[in-house]
């Protein structure tokens, strides 16, 4: 059996200011794309990527990928991010039994969270998601009116890349509706009653969105650097 990367990466990067799909832009003269494949790639764990990207760019992105890792499939994504997964996870072949869904824009993931995440789906969890504490204060609020401080020791912030056994998954996926706006696969597992489970996340695998996220993910690069 086998695992799988599967990334969606057909978002416009309209908050980043970009005239390129987010996955696209560049990070050091790299796309974030190529940054995030690179370190799942280097887990070892991965056995096959597959990329879901706009269209127009899947012969760019092949060309990008396939120099990182020996089995890439590219294939077109769809109007929401539940479509690119779907999309991708029909991309798979029958052999693949875990399959992880990663945000492109989480593009400084290290390698050990994929080996944690994987090596929690074989040990039997159906989902796997890589958390992190909560540190700031939340407040519930209803429109300018705080409601109530909630207590943080129960919260976690959620990451990527999510691990999943590979049926449970896909029944997730057909049960969903078409073009629902579904940000977070877990949550599509959760919903059905499957167990979730939480391994440690890394405060590196933060999601680019904004430009100040493009300026620490260059200064964090730059102290990788040799």
């Amino acid at each position: 059996m086998r695992s799988a990367l599967v990334v969606p990466a057909a978002g416009r990067g309209d908050r980043l200011g970009a005239s390129r799909p987010k996955a696209l832009v560049p990070l050091a003269g790299e796309p974030l794309l190529v940054h995030a494949v690179r370190r799942a790639a280097a887990s070892g764990v991965i056995d096959v990527v597959v990329a879901v990207a706009p269209a127009a760019a899947c012969d760019e992105v092949m060309s990008l990928l396939a120099p990182l890792h020996g089995d890439v499939v590219v294939v077109a994504g769809g109007a929401e991010r539940q479509d690119s997964v779907r999309l991708g996870l029909e991309a798979l072949a029958d052999d693949v039994d875990v399959v992880l869904v990663h945000d492109a824009a989480r593009c400084l993931t290290p390698p050990h969270v994929f080996t944690a995440v994987v090596e929690a789906v074989r040990a039997g969890a159906p989902a796997v998601i890589p958390v992190l504490p909560v540190s700031d204060t939340i407040k519930r609020v209803a429109g300018r009116l705080v409601v109530e401080t909630v207590d943080r020791s129960e919260l976690v912030a959620v990451q990527t890349p999510q691990g999943f056994a590979a049926g449970p998954l896909r029944a997730a996926h057909a049960t969903a509706l078409p073009g629902a706006a579904a940000t977070d696969d877990a949550g599509m597992l959760e919903s059905l009653g499957h167990p979730v489970r939480t391994v440690p996340g890394h405060e590196h695998a933060f999601k680019v969105t904004r430009p100040v996220d493009l300026v620490l993910a260059h200064a964090l690069l730059a102290q990788e650097a040799p």
